[in-house]
């Protein structure tokens, strides 16, 4: 009996993550028969859970819309993972929820098993994060920007330019993006009749929303590979575009989301779009890189090199 209420409990977070599910592929998680599902679905349906069979070749169940499932159930990696990122969470870069995240993973922590109580202290014990620290962000702007998103809902706000000047302005929220420092909205601009990316420590909205808009295509069909591309372009003092003779694969593994966009060059090189706040810190940043390349924008970040590489010669060349 405690075997198949365990099972039930797992049947019933299956359909937690998804509503609907092929009999055969229920039977696979479970591991157990086909048959085995249908009478656990059984055992299910009489305890007031709306479960109907799909038919088809495979034929499958559908959770009935509106159904009530207990408030949550995660199986063991699914709650280290929530509790790892919970503590991650309460030093990340979005103001009031610090406190917020400690709460709930010690709550969460005082349900859980001794076992997975030390696979979280592990895991916490045995890291490190050396990732840049961005503008912080308030949470009550992250989750009203989040629901006019999901809403389609058009978003006022006063915006902060880079030299202090506020504007309002009003757009069609289409997706927040983080990029490992800072946090942006995407949105179509009403007023300017175009796409733009906005910084969301600089947004402040007011009430109430715009009236509900269609959501268009994003420019490139790729909300995040162009605001990368923005924020590489404008949030630098100085962009450069730079091809690295580096597989992309290799690249994608080694780089940071923050380090710009990269896209394939071929099979064994692939092309750069970053910036730097000065020339002598894009050379560096390039340097760590220990990989061959060259620039093909601007000029002058290519003259900053070649005077850089003739006072390094020089230097090497003094004999001690």
């Amino acid at each position: 009996m405690l075997e198949t209420s365990v099972r039930l409990l797992r049947l019933l977070s299956l359909f937690q993550a998804r509503p609907d599910w092929p009999g055969r592929e229920l039977a696979d998680r479970l591991d157990v028969t086909t048959r085995t599902v249908r009478n656990d679905i059984e055992r299910l349906r009489g305890m007031g859970y709306e479960i109907h069979s799909v038919t088809g070749t495979a034929g499958g169940y559908r959770l009935g819309a509106g159904a009530a499932l207990p408030p949550l159930l995660l199986d063991d990696e699914e709650a280290v993972a929530v509790a790892v990122s919970l503590h991650a969470a309460a030093g990340g870069t979005v103001t009031g929820i610090e406190e917020t995240s400690l709460r709930a993973l010690t709550k969460l922590q005082q349900m859980l098993p001794a076992r997975l109580r030390h696979r979280i202290e592990a895991v916490r014990a045995a890291t490190l994060s050396v990732a840049g620290r961005g503008p912080m962000v308030d949470a009550g702007t992250l989750t009203v920007i989040a629901a006019a998103v999901r809403d389609h809902e058009g978003l006022r706000f006063d915006y902060q330019n880079h030299d202090g000047a506020i504007t309002t302005r009003s757009a069609e929220p289409h997706r927040l993006v983080y990029t490992g420092r800072r946090w942006y909205l995407l949105a179509w601009d009403t007023d300017r009749d175009d796409w733009r990316t906005f910084r969301a420590d600089r947004i402040t909205p007011r009430t109430p929303n715009g009236p509900r808009f269609t959501p268009r295509e994003p420019p490139g069909g790729d909300a995040a590979a162009h605001v990368v591309r923005g924020a590489g372009s404008t949030a630098y003092r100085h962009p450069a575009l730079v091809r690295l003779h580096e597989p992309y694969e290799t690249l994608f593994e080694r780089l940071p989301p923050a380090a710009g966009l990269l896209r394939a060059d071929g099979e064994q090189a692939c092309v750069l779009e970053t910036g730097g706040e000065s020339f002598h810190n894009l050379a560096a940043f390039l340097s760590t890189l220990e990989i061959p390349f060259e620039v093909l924008e601007p000029p002058e970040l290519r003259t900053f090199l070649r005077d850089l590489a003739r006072r390094y010669t020089a230097a090497a060349a003094q004999d001690g």
